[in-house]
């Protein structure tokens, strides 16, 4: 009979079929972790992984082994979960993902008060732009900007995601406010490039129905904050999200061209793979989100952010 402990070490190397990021993961050196796996495969008398140098992949063996390990490693944190919820107290840690912009502005801001309210959760906060794999990584929490429908995974809407296009006031008095869509043809639009972005394509929904415009623009970049930017010192027309721009606006900064016409705006979800289970500790925290930003965000009604206890 394997260690608990040991079979949750198990289970995260080969979610993340690495050694070194199970580690980090779980705050353990590679040693320990290659230790702890050689522990169960001497008590099997099977080897679990074959390795590489620089990835390891699930034997046959192995793979059995980890489906009955996740069954067993779910069903004791289930208990766990139904006794902490019974308790009022959750604990432990959660992984979180967040976009980098939004979660320096909307989430960072607010963990210092969420681990004030629950002292025994742990919060592993990663911002980054690139899309990763949730189950794979072994990510509890993801913060998503997107279309999900084609996803099937646990999500939880925290606030609509308005979109505005702006513009300097120097840019404006320099090139003049468009006021049609049409004229976002002749002005300098910044765009966000990635692989798979369509912004390139600026879509609006109007008085007049759906207009795609083929915008272009001298200045392109792969990081949204850069084009925010770039549009604040007046090189051009961007394409942005209200919780992006809500502070320049308010202070004239930027300047909203064509209101009448919205570009479409997939709402902001926490989301959660479906083949885990919930702990206490992770309702707490998309409940923690959901409370803060309210049934219209701060960031839309021009409101300071608030101080959640």
């Amino acid at each position: 009979m394997g260690d608990v402990s040991d079979w949750a070490v198990f289970a995260r190397t080969a979610e993340l079929k690495s050694l070194s990021a199970a580690g980090r993961d779980l705050r353990l050196s590679a040693a320990v972790v290659s230790n702890r796996i050689a522990k169960i495969e001497r008590q099997l008398g099977v080897r679990l992984f074959n390795r590489t140098t620089r990835r390891v992949n699930l034997t046959e063996e192995g793979a059995l082994y980890y489906t009955h390990c996740t069954a067993i490693l779910h069903e004791i944190e289930q208990i766990e979960s139904n006794i902490g919820s019974r308790s009022e107290q959750p604990r432990g840690a959660i992984t979180v993902t967040a976009p980098s912009g939004f979660g320096r502005l909307h989430v960072a801001p607010f963990m210092p008060q969420f681990v004030e309210r629950y002292p025994e959760i742990e919060v592993r906060l990663h911002l980054t732009d690139r899309l990763s794999d949730v189950i794979q990584e072994g990510t509890d929490i993801a913060i998503r900007i997107a279309d999900l429908r084609a996803y099937s995974f646990i999500m939880k809407k925290l606030a609509n995601n308005t979109r505005v296009i702006v513009g300097s006031p120097e840019y404006l008095e320099r090139c003049g406010t468009p006021q049609h869509p049409d004229d976002l043809i002749k002005h300098n639009c910044l765009l966000l490039r990635f692989p798979g972005s369509q912004q390139y394509q600026w879509m609006l929904e109007g008085p007049a129905g759906p207009a795609t415009l083929n915008v272009s623009g001298n200045l392109d970049s792969d990081n949204g904050e850069v084009l925010l930017e770039w549009c604040r010192t007046g090189a051009g027309l961007a394409l942005k999200s209200m919780w992006e721009v809500a502070d320049d606006i308010h202070t004239g900064r930027l300047q909203v061209v064509l209101p009448d016409w919205k570009p479409p705006g997939h709402a902001i979800y926490a989301i959660y793979p479906h083949t885990r289970l919930m702990p206490t500790r992770v309702r707490a925290f998309i409940d923690f989100l959901a409370e803060t930003y309210g049934s219209k965000p701060y960031w839309e009604t021009g409101e300071a952010r608030p101080a959640v206890r």
